[in-house]
């Protein structure tokens, strides 16, 4: 009988709990790992309003930018899994950093996956100082200028670091590799050519090259991207391996209940499925990319062991 008591409880503290998501009146907080100004802080704040609609509660953002996006997600994994606090990140979180830094979380058993955003490619753009048009150029002026160029990257350890290593290999240039803690800062330094060059996402990127003070040299992509059809990849330029395209997903903390993981899920896939929110990411050549939670977490696998072999045969996995 006290069994059965137990069990009768059990289930309708479950139940309560899913049905009291969200909370009327309190934020939910969406954590970033980079500073305000880059792509996924753009990204996640044209998606803000239609969530808040979605949700039907305040959606709160919050830059918590250090240690290429894993304080943020340490942040995220600590919390109460209730829904209202949030993780939005790039592939690198789960796929990059476990292998090139120590990290204090486990990017399995310590997050929920709930919604694929959005996917993309990144651009590795040039300040307009260096006399470079494609990557041909940038060998040729590179070598005879060695370690002449900064190349920027979002954090170490991070894809922008992984392909500037890459980079700096295949086109046998020494260059200096300069991190910093999101795109928002690396892209300041950037335009005013205190670094050269950086692997960006195309989000800002775009927003940059407008500025005439940059310029594309190629895609970061198997194929061209649709929303620039005229800019070659890298692997057409002669590179190997520079071809990964990106993705941003939506996490929670480990331990949250089916239903408010049910419900996150659909206000993200609502929100994402909105015109003005669809335009504004296709502005900056992303493409709204909503999945399943089953298949966001078959999507962090896969991302997680394809970048595990790129790492290693570089040589960047920590000790």
């Amino acid at each position: 009988m006290r069994t059965l008591v137990a069990m009768v409880i059990s289930a309708w503290s479950i139940a309560a709990g899913a049905q009291g998501f969200p909370v009327p009146g309190k934020p939910v907080r969406v954590l970033i790992g980079f500073a305000a100004g880059g792509g996924t802080d753009i990204q996640v704040r044209i998606i803000q309003p239609r969530l808040a609609e979605a949700l039907g509660v305040p959606v709160l953002i919050e830059n918590k930018p250090g240690a290429s996006t894993a304080l943020a997600a340490t942040e995220v994994a600590r919390s109460a899994p209730d829904g209202h606090t949030l993780l939005y990140t790039f592939n690198g979180t789960f796929a990059q950093l476990p292998f090139t830094q120590q990290v204090s979380y486990d990017p399995f058993k310590d997050f929920t996956p709930i919604s694929l955003g959005t996917r993309g490619v990144q651009l590795l753009v040039v300040h307009a100082s260096v006399p470079v048009k494609n990557i041909a150029e940038l060998r040729a002026w590179g070598r005879a200028h060695p370690r002449e160029l900064n190349i920027a990257s979002i954090g170490a350890g991070t894809s922008s670091h992984v392909f500037a290593e890459l980079l700096m290999r295949q086109l046998g240039v020494d260059m200096v590799h300069v991190p910093y803690k999101g795109t928002g800062d690396a892209a300041k330094d950037l335009l005013s050519g205190r670094v050269q060059l950086m692997f960006d996402g195309a989000t800002s990127a775009l927003q940059n090259i407008g500025t005439g003070r940059l310029r594309a040299l190629g895609v970061v992509a198997e194929e061209r991207s649709k929303f620039l059809p005229d800019l070659p990849t890298l692997t057409e330029q002669g590179l190997k391996g520079i071809d990964l395209a990106g993705w941003i997903g939506w996490y929670g903390p480990a331990g949250m209940q089916a239903e408010t993981v049910r419900r996150v899920n659909a206000a993200i896939v609502k929100a994402l499925a909105a015109p003005d929110v669809k335009a504004g990411i296709e502005k900056g050549a992303y493409e709204p990319a909503t999945s399943t939670p089953e298949e966001l977490a078959a999507i962090t696998r896969d991302a997680y062991e394809r970048w595990s072999k790129v790492i290693q045969d570089l040589g960047m996995a920590r000790k």
